[in-house]
């Protein structure tokens, strides 16, 4: 055995994992087919949305829990800012299907909160044009990620915990024996007890075929905006957000530049439902319909920003058939651990994934409850 563990794909999710295992073992590998935190990863962007007040099913909120100690604990391992606390907003149509299923799901798992009505709203958040008939649910402990500085720093961890890692090394594929699972790349081969399986969007090949079946790459679009009073839109004026209203929707963080807010438009709108099958070649630029329909929103939504894009780009990812997360074994028997397709809603909990994944697949602890993400799932279909 070359070690007892090796991370496949160092991005969102299996950077975490490492950080988590090198916490756990002294014998793990970490291979990454460019380097950390590398400009076409998924983590790509900057930043992402932290949130306990979530629209989804309740199963997610304890990994939230999790993730939010986790965060805080990678920050003070490396001593690396990675979460700014901003709150964050949630605006819909009062007593619309948006805002009250966010509100089912959030009381259910016990998120703190609190409602908004439109007049506390305008008066707090006069950035945001409302409607007439608009609400939000803020959540005081949502915030917003550094994505580069959270990867790096999760990477550089696992290294003084004595985890190698293996930079420009792209694995072209791996294969289970009766001992272990044999990685290779190139005209290079390693051999592990246990393997992770945490590529992203170029985790497909290293799939069996009814999990390919079952997963595509997808385009992730984001776009900036120009302020025009920074102050206005800085962190501690700005609460990340998420908007629905009718067919469109939009979702930003602050400036944490001091001049530059995100803003892009989500779910269907943003090209996540455009299938890209070479996660290495993903249109990086936007169409001119693309271009219209985001600065069109913004300009209705957010008339305090410059409604020009003055900064845009694309990143691939992996999404599953019913949108939730790949991560468990492949099966009973096997040796390797899927951490992938996370249908671009990973960042916020990676460091709770990682954590899963690490002591899952060196066998340390089995959590409960996780059925909806088991890659099983899809053998009984």
């Amino acid at each position: 055995m070359d070690a007892e563990l090796a991370v496949i794909g160092l991005g969102s999710i299996g950077s975490m994992a490492l950080w988590q295992a090198s916490r756990l073992s002294d014998s793990v590998v970490g291979f990454e087919a460019a380097t950390p935190a590398h400009g076409r990863s998924a983590a790509g962007g900057d930043t992402r949305l932290f949130r306990m007040v979530y629209l989804g099913r309740p199963d997610y909120y304890p990994i939230m829990e999790r993730s939010r100690g986790l965060w805080a604990e990678l920050e003070a391992e490396t001593g690396q800012d990675i979460l700014t606390r901003t709150g964050g907003l949630s605006i819909g149509t009062a007593n619309g299907s948006f805002i009250n299923s966010l509100l089912e799901t959030t009381r259910s798992n016990g998120a703190e909160h609190r409602v908004l009505g439109r007049e506390e709203l305008a008066e707090r958040y006069p950035q945001h044009n409302l409607r007439p008939d608009d609400c939000a649910v803020f959540d005081p402990r949502a915030g917003v990620l550094r994505t580069d500085r959270a990867v790096s720093a999760a990477v550089a961890a696992a290294r003084a915990n004595g985890a190698t890692v293996l930079q420009n090394t792209p694995v072209d594929g791996i294969t289970e024996t009766d001992h272990g699972v044999v990685v290779t790349s190139g005209d290079s081969t390693w051999t592990f007890e246990r393997v992770i399986v945490a590529s992203g969007g170029w985790s497909r090949r290293l799939m069996p075929d009814h999990l390919k079946a079952v997963t595509e790459t997808h385009r992730i679009v984001l776009t900036w905006f120009v302020a025009q009073d920074g102050r206005q839109f800085s962190p501690e004026n700005f609460p990340v957000f998420s908007r629905l209203y009718g067919d469109r929707s939009l979702y930003g963080a602050p400036a944490v530049d001091g001049v530059t807010v995100k803003a892009s438009v989500d779910g269907p709108l943003d090209g996540r439902g455009r299938e890209t099958p070479d996660p290495g070649s993903v249109p990086r630029e936007l169409t001119p319909q693309e271009i219209e329909k985001v600065t069109e929103i913004v300009t209705d939504f957010l008339p305090g920003l410059v409604p020009t894009i003055v900064r845009s780009d694309a990143f691939p990812d992996l999404f599953t058939e019913d949108r939730h997360p790949l991560l468990g074994w492949l099966d009973e028997n096997s040796r390797v651990y899927c951490a992938t397709g996370f249908s671009g809603k990973g960042f916020k909990m990676a460091t709770g994934y990682g954590w899963i994944a690490a002591h899952e697949a060196l066998g340390k602890e089995t959590v409960d409850g996780l059925g909806f993400v088991r890659p099983n799932r899809f053998r009984t279909r």
